[in-house]
């Protein structure tokens, strides 16, 4: 049994870089529907720029407002990774700064998400690189451990898995299983069709079919004045 509180697991299947392709593009609302409105990540990690993020997750845990692991994943991510960070939600230092998103980027990795806080926003939210983030603080980080990378990481009230399938756009982020992968897509892709025909008919008709509003007024028994 390993009783080790610092846990570093070097690598971890990766879904195919054509199975995550499939996702780019599609909206993240629509994903988490397709996911019964499940495996989103807590509102308040917001983009800093408007750059969307695709990729599989590489995890790492690091204790509040600590980035020693971190440091660590630089050497380790992989061309396409997104860097998932719990940070424990802590926000009173930034652990995320312009260099270690540079050196990130310049190496392939395709975004980073912090449950917890950056720091030097402005040099970041110019980059044509996704970083999402809780808030942002001047303050300088520990580096003193431990953490893990790689192994199951709580997000909120999501767990993300390394080589879970990690999408971002302006509405937030959410996390797609891989096994389901190929599911989730196909009902996603075709609520966006449903949306783009419900669209073309309100442009035409000024209308819009939703049954659902009056069936469930009558449930309530809505009284009418």
């Amino acid at each position: 049994m390993n009783e080790s509180c610092c846990t570093i697991r070097t690598d971890f299947p990766r879904p195919a870089k054509e199975l995550i392709e499939k996702f780019r593009g599609v909206p993240v609302s629509n994903l988490v529907d397709a996911m019964f409105g499940e495996f989103s990540l807590p509102s308040g990690l917001r983009p800093v720029n408007q750059v969307p993020l695709l990729g599989p997750a590489f995890t790492v845990q690091c204790p509040p407002g600590d980035n020693l692991m971190f440091h660590k994943s630089l050497d380790m991510v992989q061309p396409g990774d997104i860097i998932v960070i719990d940070a424990g939600g802590y926000t009173e230092r930034g652990i995320v700064g312009e260099l270690m998103t540079s050196f990130t980027r310049l190496h392939g990795c395709a975004g980073i998400v912090v449950y917890g806080a950056i720091r030097d926003v402005e040099p970041l939210r110019k980059m044509d690189f996704p970083v999402y983030a809780l808030a942002a603080s001047p303050n300088t980080p520990f580096q003193n451990g431990p953490g893990t990378i790689n192994e199951p990481i709580a997000i909120g009230h999501t767990v993300v898995w390394p080589g879970d399938i990690i999408s971002g756009d302006q509405d937030g982020l959410t996390v797609i299983p891989p096994l389901k992968a190929e599911a989730i897509l196909k009902k996603a892709l075709a609520i966006d069709t449903h949306e783009a025909q419900v669209m073309a008919t309100m442009e035409k008709d000024r209308t819009w079919d939703r049954p659902f509003v009056e069936k469930k007024l009558q449930e309530l028994h809505c009284e009418y004045l």
